[in-house]
């Protein structure tokens, strides 16, 4: 059983590497050489484009938070720094934006962690299962020191992780019967976002896993292609799956987190006056998507729950602590490959209980 501690949560933005001081000339993020400046901290500020990239639709916590970022960046330099935003893969799609944030034709991408799991096993938090009672738990790991560390083995790929962007803590629908008890879930169907973790949780729970795509999810739940699937409040709402779902368990057994990456070719360009401003500009973007994304899906909730299509039912913390004892599977196969003391650090931040 697992021993839950409360800790204080981490909030401070990441420190990142040491800046490279002005000289004369550097690059622009398009590979142009741009003034650098002198003299004073504003005349420091160097003329760049920076462009950033998403897979989502304009009405997301993710998107708000780019313009956030673009708004404070471009406020903040004196309109010397131009930030573009393309959201809905108008610029690069989820299969290929990695590969061109590398290569530094991107400067800011924000991928579903899911996406990253190759790259480093750390990625795989967000699936394990009960792991954080909360948002601020997630954020808390994600902003201190073994979520730092995360984001820091992706340098290998010339790459820096910055910021943790949370979607929110899925839940449970399906089509056959109430979900309460681990046992409920046995000879059920479910689509999940794949990956090794939540595979060994659906079949340690007795349960189907298969990856559907997402824009074909509704017509799977519709036709019974699969049973279920596991989602934020959010994307339930937005995609109606309260249609064709008739019970939802309120889990919140593992997440949908994203990861505010930028290319280490450009973050280097940067002097340390540029590097502050463009620094500010993440926390105010981090900001607004935590925010926006908490808002976003208590609202949704209270939709589904209008809607009086579906049956809903909350785990309680008794329900919580069978789920988290049949899942022990989960954690004695995956805590070595992610880090006991990774593991541990996760569990920490969240309530005493």
């Amino acid at each position: 059983m697992f021993r839950w501690k409360r800790w204080a949560a981490i909030l401070a933005a990441p420190l990142l590497a040491v800046g490279l001081s002005a000289c004369g000339q550097t690059q622009s993020a398009g590979g142009s050489p741009a003034n650098a400046g002198g003299g004073s901290a504003g005349g420091d500020i160097q003329s760049l484009t920076i462009k950033i990239s998403h897979v989502v639709a304009e009405d997301t916590p993710k998107h708000q938070g780019a313009l956030a970022m673009k708004d404070t960046i471009e406020k903040e330099s004196g309109g010397k720094i131009k930030v573009q935003v393309y959201p809905n893969s108008q610029l690069f799609g989820d299969k290929d934006e990695y590969q061109n944030l590398v290569a530094n034709n991107v400067q800011f991408i924000i991928p579903d962690m899911a996406k990253l799991v190759g790259n480093d096993p750390g990625f795989n938090i967000p699936s394990m299962p009960f792991l954080f009672d909360s948002d601020e738990a997630a954020e808390a790991f994600w902003d201190g020191p073994k979520g730092q560390e995360i984001f820091k083995h992706l340098e290998k790929d010339g790459v820096l992780g910055l910021a943790m962007w949370p979607n929110g803590p899925k839940s449970i629908t399906n089509n056959v019967r109430p979900i309460k008890s681990p046992e409920d879930m046995k000879g059920l169907k479910f689509r999940t976002q794949g990956g090794q973790v939540l595979e060994k949780v659906y079949s340690t729970l007795g349960a189907g896993s298969v990856s559907i795509p997402f824009d074909e999810l509704y017509t799977a739940l519709q036709q019974g292609t699969v049973d279920g699937e596991e989602n934020t409040f959010s994307n339930i709402e937005s995609k109606k799956f309260y249609e064709v779902q008739k019970y939802m368990t309120i889990t919140n057994h593992t997440r949908v987190d994203y990861v505010l990456l930028t290319n280490t070719k450009f973050w280097n360009s940067l002097n340390d006056a540029t590097k502050k401003i463009v620094m500010d500009g993440v926390k105010a973007g981090t900001q607004v998507a935590r925010q926006k994304a908490a808002e976003l899906n208590a609202s949704a909730l209270d939709k589904i729950k209008a809607t009086g299509k579906m049956q809903i039912y909350t785990l309680t913390p008794e329900d919580v602590q069978k789920w988290r004892d049949a899942l022990k599977p989960v954690y004695d196969e995956w805590t070595s490959k992610i880090g006991a003391d990774v593991i541990q650090d996760a569990m920490s931040h969240n309530k005493k209980g």
